[in-house]
């Protein structure tokens, strides 16, 4: 009789056990300091995250809306699973050496409770800086091929924080002048979107590792704090074509203390696959010259005639300038067929395999090559993507064969191939193929007018940098007289964020034939302070090389890296300043860049971040005296001074101005 009640105390036990739903789904970061929580209500799948027992976004609900049906209700969590990570990984290149990826994994299945019973799995990796997650889509039999109509995606913030953002559809190219506006009167932006809470926090939410999926978009939900993803749609309406297995990509939330811990923060990359190209030697940062500010300033025309820039004759001169002040490389655009035409409308009269008459390719890289100086090759598309990718192996072999190894692309047209918008799946389909079939040549790559980076660069270590955000182009030929002074104070903290920016400081000559009230809105100290501000590991010096010659002020220019081996954020305050310190990964040597907006400024810059008991020689290029940007800007002060960790430098920046120091270790 005991042994009888026994077994079924058993069975009571098993029958009670199985019928228990899941442990409540929760996960916290490494250091315990944010807490993401999973659960569902009435049949619908929300999480919620802290920090230090804050609120950073109240119940977010998730899940799509598909082609033929809801895919948000009925659901039921099914299956929690709860992995830890951690590992140290090298970069090929970037703002530091390596990489540290620690996280505490969350997994969480589910599936509807009745009907097609289809299911998804929502992984949320939880790091000390943030938060990923994305879904899952594991093979089944009643969800194969599917159609996403919207992504349901909440961020429920707190509160409605300050943020910084340019608009997603009333914006070409990511190209504008980020506005300070309360989250519940944003438009739908663009993400990187970055944030200030009242209680000073600072938070960014993005996406990383977009591959076959559209670009991922914000929208508040009735003008409230509850941000909604908001994919970017084919031109038919749908957002994006997705079969089973498969995955999104990964939703990402950055959350800091201050300005600068947003900047190193390596979220993004470590949500990355792993470097898929086995042998990376010869991918190469490098810092080079292009016939190109000519151009804006209408001295050189692209296409061939009287005025045309990329002649044998001016490559070689441009060559000869590079080759003596240690440039890697020239950058000649409108060196090919097609430019002669409306490019923006016809781009697919372009032909990359076709010199114009007066371009000797084969002369140009043989005399580059003799002065070590490598040609930087250029694809402008005019949008027509279906033309380029008919010549993509043509083009990257021909290229190939005269030893150009990086290459800057161009999509300039509103819509690619007349009908697709830059950031749909299309166009993000359109990216890889080239990335990837440039690395197949061994070809580095510069992306113009892109989708938003993701941290593909982890993966894809030739993709280098991109453009993206309204650059110094804008300095040149814009009506609203140029970039204002603030513009470099915000991108940092916001399209920097998202990747590498191909903006190209380094202008010297300030004076604008073309447009008499368009200019570049710095003193020249400010420029010289944008090439450790600004990262990009191709980094282009835009100016003329004419207007360089026998400026003292150029030597910043020459000797400043664009690979790192360390990066510090002394101090940052988002649309006012900030001071950035990098290592030159090739040596001992610290360089550090300070910018201000419009207004002068004195900031103090302790060297705590140089190696104890060691001297530097600090050679300090500031802005002179006299110096406004409007007025009067172009003074620069040099000067030297012996210093140790415990030295604290003063910096005064005038309007717009900027201070730009080599510390060389004694």
């Amino acid at each position: 009789m005991k042994q009888v009640s026994k077994l079924l105390l058993l069975v009571l036990i098993c029958l009670t056990a199985c019928s228990t739903p899941p442990q409540q789904p929760v996960v916290s970061s490494p250091d315990g300091s944010i807490r993401v929580e999973v659960g569902a209500e009435d049949g619908r799948l929300f999480y919620t995250v802290n920090k230090n027992d804050k609120v950073i976004l109240d119940k977010s609900f998730l899940g799509f809306v598909l082609k033929d049906s809801d895919f948000d209700k009925n659901l039921d969590i099914t299956n929690i699973k709860t992995t830890s990570f951690e590992e140290t990984w090298d970069q090929v290149w970037g703002e530091e050496t390596s990489v540290v990826n620690k996280y505490n994994q969350l997994a969480v299945d589910v599936a509807e409770k009745d009907g097609l019973k289809r299911k998804f799995t929502v992984v949320f990796r939880v790091f000390d800086d943030g938060v990923g997650f994305r879904y899952e889509f594991p093979e089944q039999e009643n969800l194969k091929d599917f159609v996403i109509m919207d992504e349901l995606t909440e961020f429920a913030l707190a509160d409605s924080h300050k943020s910084w953002s340019i608009p997603a559809y009333h914006t070409e190219y990511y190209e504008g002048l980020y506005r300070t506006i309360p989250v519940n009167e944003l438009d739908t932006v663009c993400t990187p979107l970055t944030m200030e809470t009242k209680d000073g926090m600072y938070l960014t939410i993005h996406e990383a590792n977009l591959t076959d999926y559209a670009a991922m978009n914000l929208l508040p939900k009735n003008k409230t704090s509850v941000l909604k993803a908001d994919l970017t749609p084919w031109s038919t309406g749908e957002k994006v074509y997705m079969n089973a297995p498969g995955v999104t990509p990964w939703r990402t939330i950055i959350i800091a203390a201050t300005p600068g811990d947003l900047m190193l923060s390596r979220l993004m990359l470590n949500l990355n696959e792993p470097c898929k190209i086995t042998d990376t030697s010869w991918i190469k940062p490098g810092r080079y010259i292009g016939i190109w500010w000519g151009m804006h300033m209408e001295k050189y025309t692209w296409y061939q005639g009287p005025k045309h820039g990329a002649t044998t004759e001016n490559t070689k001169r441009y060559i000869d300038f590079a080759a003596e002040h240690g440039f890697s490389g020239v950058l000649v655009e409108g060196w090919n067929d097609g430019w002669q035409n409306d490019w923006t409308k016809e781009g697919d009269k372009f032909s990359f395999t076709k010199p114009y008459s007066d371009f000797d390719i084969e002369e140009i890289t043989k005399y580059a090559a003799m002065k070590n100086v490598k040609l930087v090759g250029h694809h402008e598309t005019g949008g027509s993507t279906l033309n380029y990718e008919r010549q993509l192996d043509s083009a990257f072999a021909f290229y190939q064969k005269y030893g150009v190894d990086a290459v800057k692309t161009g999509y300039v047209s509103p819509l690619l191939d007349g009908k697709e918008r830059h950031s749909s799946q299309y166009g993000v389909r359109h990216y890889r193929k080239v990335i990837e079939t440039a690395a197949k040549y061994h070809v580095m790559i510069d992306n113009h007018e892109p989708v938003m980076p993701t941290g593909l660069q982890r993966t894809w270590p030739n993709l280098m940098t991109q453009e993206g955000v309204r650059g110094q182009e804008y300095d040149a030929w814009s009506r609203d007289g140029g970039n204002p002074p603030e513009h470099t104070t915000i991108i940092p903290f916001t399209r920097g964020l998202a990747g590498p920016i191909d903006f190209t400081p380094g202008t010297f000559n300030f004076t604008n034939p073309v447009y008499p009230n368009t200019r570049v809105q710095t003193t020249l100290a400010k420029q010289l302070a944008l090439s450790v501000v600004i990262y990009s590991p191709l980094q282009m010096a835009s100016d003329m090389i004419e207007n360089y010659e026998n400026n003292p002020a150029f030597e910043f220019i020459t000797s400043c890296p664009a690979n790192w081996s360390k990066t510090v954020v002394p101090d940052a305050k988002i649309g006012e300043y900030v001071t950035i310190a990098r290592k030159d990964r090739n040596s001992e040597n610290w360089y550090v860049g300070s910018i201000t907006n419009a207004d002068s400024r004195k900031l103090t810059l302790p060297l705590s971040f140089l190696d104890k008991g060691a001297k530097y020689k600090a050679r300090i290029f500031k802005d002179g005296e006299g110096v406004e940007y409007k007025s009067n800007p172009y003074p620069v002060a040099i000067e030297e001074m012996n210093v140790t960790s415990d030295t604290v430098i003063d910096l005064n920046l005038a309007t717009s101005g900027g201070t730009a120091i080599i510390l060389t270790k004694q």
